[in-house]
Formats: structure tokens, C-alpha cells, sequence
């Protein structure tokens, strides 16, 4: 039984998404060319859940979307975290975040409107961030010429680890008292 449970493993790691026992079946059954029970499937499936829930691994096998996915566990999350930040600081240039940044606030937004708050050109900046398909194109705008309109993706919500575009942070939480000019002092 440890060959089915390899073979399911091995499916479940290497899928970007949570993966359907209806999948799994699928794939097993034209690679062994023959129906495999779904009991056996579930009951693999479930020794492997039991096995990735101790605490030998950083990873756990959960149920979620109606599949199965190899998620890291909780207690690792600050480190996940800072490897997020410094693999994302490494990858995108200052001119990238700004427009990514204008982006995601006041999306939906045209490129015209981006350059009008940078006050430079953003053809290269947005051509990149396309590219990584952290934004993508909404549609077109109804003014002159009609624009296209970008808005953030769903991999932009994966890279910086949100689950909607609530999740950011917001202008108040970088205020910085301290720091403001024009204030009186006490």
C-alpha cells in the first residue's frame, strides 16, 4: 500500500492547487490502467493526513477548496513570512511597487492614471508587472481612446500572502507622528 501512498503524495505535492480525490482517481487510474477503489484512495489518503499532522513535519496534508493540499504549519509563519518579503524585495524594483502599490489601492485603474500620481512614465513598470502576472487587465475604460483598466491578481494576492485586497495595510497604519511636519509641540 506505501506504492499508492507515494503516488498520491506525489500528485498532491506537485499540483499548484488544492487537488480533488476525483483527480487523484483520475490520474491513477490511467497510470495503472485499471480502477483503483476509492476507499483505497480515501483510506491513503487519510494515513497520509495522520502522518503529515506530527510534529516531525513543517508541512501538513489539509483538506480545503474540495482537495487536498500540503500546506507549511502556523508555527512557521514568521520565517515563511520574512522569506516572502526578501524574495519579493529581491524581485521587484522601487518603480515596480510604486506603480504595483497605486495600483492596488485605487484599482480599477488606467496607466494614464498611475503616471499622473508617480509623475513619470509607466510603460515599463506595468509591461514587467504584467509579465509576473501580478496585476492584470480588468477591461477598458469608457473615456477617450478607451484605456485599459488593471487591477491586481490573484497570484499578487498569493505573493504578498492576503487573502483579499482588505488585507492591506492601510494609510493610517503608516502615519508616523513623529515624522509630520507643521504640528505644534507640547
Amino acid at each position: 500500500m506505501d506504492f499508492l501512498h507515494r503516488h498520491i503524495e506525489a500528485l498532491i505535492f506537485c499540483s499548484p492547487e488544492p487537488l480533488p480525490v476525483s483527480e487523484i482517481s483520475k490520474c491513477l487510474n490511467e497510470m495503472f490502467g485499471a480502477e483503483v477503489p476509492l476507499d483505497h484512495l480515501e483510506s491513503a489518503i487519510y494515513d497520509l493526513r495522520k502522518k503529515y499532522n506530527q510534529e516531525d513535519f513543517s508541512f501538513s496534508l489539509e483538506h480545503l477548496g474540495g482537495g487536498y493540499q500540503f500546506l507549511t504549519k502556523p508555527a512557521y509563519q514568521i520565517s515563511i513570512s520574512i522569506l516572502l518579503r526578501q524574495q519579493s524585495q529581491k524581485r521587484l524594483s522601487t518603480a515596480q511597487l510604486e506603480t504595483l502599490s497605486i495600483i492596488a489601492y485605487k484599482q480599477p485603474i488606467t496607466k494614464s492614471e498611475v503616471e499622473q500620481i508617480r509623475g513619470v512614465n509607466s510603460d515599463y513598470s506595468v509591461q514587467k508587472l504584467l509579465e509576473k502576472e501580478l496585476i492584470e487587465i480588468k477591461g477598458k475604460s469608457d473615456g477617450v481612446g478607451k484605456p485599459l483598466i488593471y487591477g491586481t491578481s490573484a497570484k499578487f494576492m498569493e505573493y504578498f500572502g492576503i487573502n483579499s485586497i482588505q488585507d492591506l495595510p492601510q494609510p493610517k497604519d503608516f502615519s508616523q507622528p513623529e515624522n509630520q511636519i507643521g504640528e505644534e509641540r507640547e
